[in-house]
């Protein structure tokens, strides 16, 4: 149903009543390191209050992730993350568009995530809540109702990397993207007990893959900012990662907008890595 990644808001306002078009509200906002916890919060006042026509709410806090793992936001297991959609009524022939309030970074982990179990029919409205506000596109506050579906979890492991693989290929092809700020970069704070980087990781922030009004960039542009990362049609084994795999997925969808294929993402990211006395860090 998607020739792109993203969809403009002209294209899903054209497309509000399409069947078998879900339509998912993942808001929320993460606070800084140095503030007491907790720092992940979900919008679902704000998604009660008002909403785009048919969407339905996803707590990306707790309803994607695996409560059984100490780093925080790891992709929930197969089983639960198929009840999960399947109570979206989302099923394996659903087309799903997601948005947020966050330059795109919860959307997009819904994306990495769908296309993690095996459903690529997914994309995330460019520009998110705000640009739909902004053009005073249809809102409204009614939770809509839809049966339930059957969701089919087929994990793709190309997608996905572990600390093992990470430090098994830190010597050969592999090409690491940390698209955290420029001060966890560069060891000034950090999510982990540990400061720095991956050794031979290149730094592209998220926030320089996004434009002042919370689009992506355009093609031109994200593909100068990965050619500055050192990525090019030829590269291999592209893997991107952040604190805890969220806005890695980001980084993986502009990747993916800009034209290129591949990728993965480190879904430990730097809470796993930085967390582990035995791992190198830079």
């Amino acid at each position: 149903m998607f020739d792109n990644v993203l969809v403009s808001t002209d294209w899903l306002a054209d497309h509000l009543n399409a069947p078998h078009l879900r339509i998912v509200d993942i808001r929320g906002h993460v606070i800084a390191a140095s503030e007491p916890p907790p720092h992940y919060f979900n919008h679902q006042t704000d998604y009660e209050n008002i909403h785009i026509p048919g969407a339905l709410f996803l707590d990306w806090v707790d309803a994607i992730t695996d409560p059984d793992d100490p780093r925080h936001a790891q992709i929930a297991k197969p089983e639960r993350f198929a009840a999960v959609m399947s109570a979206l009524a989302i099923g394996d022939d659903t087309a799903v568009i997601a948005y947020d309030d966050a330059r795109g970074m919860f959307a997009a982990r819904l994306w990495w995530s769908l296309n993690y179990y095996g459903h690529a029919n997914v994309a995330i409205l460019n520009g998110g809540w705000e640009k739909w506000v902004a053009e005073q596109r249809p809102v409204e506050s009614i939770t809509p109702h839809y049966s339930a579906a059957v969701f089919t979890p087929r994990p793709n492991p190309s997608l996905y990397r572990r600390s093992d693989q990470i430090l098994a290929a830190l010597d050969e092809h592999q090409h690491l993207i940390d698209v955290r700020t420029p001060d966890e970069f560069a060891g000034r704070s950090s999510r982990a007990p540990r400061k720095g980087h991956i050794p031979g990781a290149l730094n592209l922030p998220r926030f320089e893959l996004t434009q002042a009004d919370g689009t992506m960039l355009p093609l031109d542009q994200l593909r100068q900012r990965f050619a500055a990362a050192g990525v090019s049609d030829t590269t291999e084994d592209v893997v991107f990662y952040c604190n805890g795999g969220v806005s890695a997925s980001y980084g993986l969808l502009a990747y993916r907008a800009a034209g290129f294929t591949g990728g993965s993402v480190y879904d430990g990211s730097w809470k796993d890595w930085g967390s582990d006395e035995s791992k190198p860090i830079a």
